[in-house]
C-alpha cells in the first residue's frame, strides 16, 4: 500500500504511513529496526508476566477472557520499551487496554499534554482519529500512530473546514470556539478551541456578546444555561451521548433508590437538568472517587464505568450500555500491530498544523 492521503471523517486531510515495511525497517524513514511477532499463546509464563495487571481488571474482565488478554499484554508492554513508545488511552478505552498497556490515560487534550512531556519516540494513540491528530499538533516531533485509521467520531463528522469558513461569512466578527472533538482541518480556521471542563471559561474569556460554538449542540446548550452570552450552535452531537433521555434516567432513578447520576455535558439539557452532576471525564471520575456514592450511574461511554469501577470499592455502578463503536475499533490485537509495523502514522500539512496549534494552545494558555 502507498503512502495515501486519507480524507477523515470530518473532511481533514490527513495522511497515514503505509503499511509494513519501509526501507530496512518500519515505520517513517524505516528508522524503527523490524521486530519479530511475538508467540501469543496462554502459558504458565505469560500468567505469571501478567498476574499484577489482571488483579486490576479482575472486577470487570471474566477469568474466561483473560487467557485471550493476556499474551497480548505481555507483548505490547514487551515491545512499547523496545520502540521507546507510550500508549495514550482515553477513559472509554476498554479496562484491559486502559489498566493493562497504557502509560497515561484520562481525556483526549490531558493525554496530548502528558504525551509531550514524555521522551518517547513514538505514541500510540488509544482513541479516535481526532485525538490522534491533537496529539501530533501538541508532539510534532514525535511519530504518532492509531491502531485503526477508520476510528473515527460523530462530532468531527459533523463539520469541515469549509463550514467554519461559511460560518465566518454569516456572522462576520463573532468569535468561533470549537471543541477539541474536531478535526485539525476545523481547528486551523476557528479561533480557539475548548473541552467540555473548560468550555464555559474559554467562551466568556473571549469578551463577546455573541460567540460561535462548533461542533456539539448539547454542550452549546449546556454552556448557554450558564453564562449571559448568546451562543450560536451548531447542529453536530455525540451519537452515544445524545441517545440518552430523561425518561431513560426516571427508570433509572425509579428502580435504584439512592442513584446519583452523573451526566457529561454532551449530553441533551433535559438529561443534564435532572442529574445530581455534570462534568467532562475527568469531573465525572473525580466525583466517583471523592464523593464515593454508594449507587451511581455514569451517563456516558459505557467502557467508563468499567474503568471506575476496576479500581473503586464500595460504590454500585448502574450501567446504561450506550457504546461508542468508534472507541472500539482500538484492539490489543491493533495495537500491537501498530506497534510490530509502526502503522498507521498520522500527519498534518505544517501549514494547517501550525494554524490548528495555535488555537489549541489558546486554550491552554488560559491556565
Amino acid at each position: 500500500m502507498s503512502i495515501s492521503s486519507q480524507v477523515g471523517e470530518a473532511g481533514a486531510a490527513t495522511a497515514y504511513a503505509p503499511l509494513g515495511a519501509v526501507a530496512a525497517g518500519v515505520g517513517p524513514g524505516g528508522r524503527f529496526p523490524v521486530m519479530p511477532r511475538p508467540v501469543l499463546e496462554w502459558s504458565a509464563e505469560v500468567e505469571a508476566a501478567t498476574a499484577h495487571l489482571y488483579e486490576r481488571v479482575a472486577k470487570v474482565v471474566p477469568p474466561v477472557e483473560w487467557p485471550f488478554f493476556a499474551p497480548y499484554v505481555k507483548a505490547i508492554n514487551e515491545l512499547k520499551r523496545e520502540r521507546n513508545a507510550v500508549i495514550l488511552a482515553h477513559n472509554y478505552m476498554t479496562p484491559e487496554i486502559y489498566h493493562c498497556v497504557s502509560d497515561y490515560v484520562g481525556d483526549s487534550l490531558q493525554l496530548a499534554k502528558l504525551a509531550a512531556k514524555s521522551d518517547a519516540d513514538a505514541i500510540v494513540q488509544g482513541g479516535v482519529h481526532f485525538m490522534a491528530e491533537t496529539s501530533k499538533l501538541l508532539n510534532p516531533d514525535k511519530v504518532v500512530l492509531i491502531p485503526d485509521v477508520n476510528a473515527g467520531c460523530s462530532l468531527a463528522a459533523s463539520i469541515t473546514g469549509a463550514d467554519v469558513r461559511a460560518l465566518r461569512k454569516e456572522y462576520p466578527g463573532v468569535p468561533i470556539v470549537a471543541y477539541v472533538n474536531t478535526s485539525a482541518e476545523v481547528k486551523a480556521e476557528v479561533d480557539i478551541c475548548c473541552t467540555s471542563s473548560n468550555a464555559l471559561r474559554v467562551v466568556e474569556s473571549l469578551g463577546a456578546e455573541r460567540v460561535v460554538m462548533l461542533p456539539d449542540r448539547y454542550l452549546a446548550q449546556n454552556v448557554a444555561a450558564q453564562t449571559k452570552v448568546k451562543i450560536v450552535a451548531w447542529h453536530g452531537a455525540c451519537e452515544v451521548h445524545e441517545r440518552f433521555t430523561a425518561e431513560e434516567i426516571g427508570h433509572f432513578r425509579h428502580d435504584h433508590p439512592g442513584l446519583k447520576v452523573i451526566a457529561h455535558p454532551e449530553c441533551p439539557r433535559e438529561v443534564i437538568e435532572i442529574s445530581d452532576f455534570a462534568g467532562s471525564t475527568a469531573a465525572m471520575i473525580d466525583y466517583v472517587r471523592t464523593k464515593k456514592p454508594a449507587r451511581v450511574l455514569l451517563v456516558t461511554e459505557c467502557s467508563m464505568a468499567d474503568n471506575v469501577a476496576a479500581e473503586t470499592t464500595g460504590t454500585e455502578f448502574i450501567r446504561p450500555c450506550n457504546f461508542c463503536p468508534h472507541m472500539k475499533r482500538i484492539t490489543l490485537p491493533k495495537i500491537l500491530d501498530s506497534l510490530l509495523y509502526m502503522r498507521e502514522e498520522v500527519t498534518i500539512d505544517p501549514a494547517l498544523a501550525e494554524r490548528a496549534r495555535r488555537s489549541v494552545q489558546r486554550m491552554i494558555d488560559l491556565g
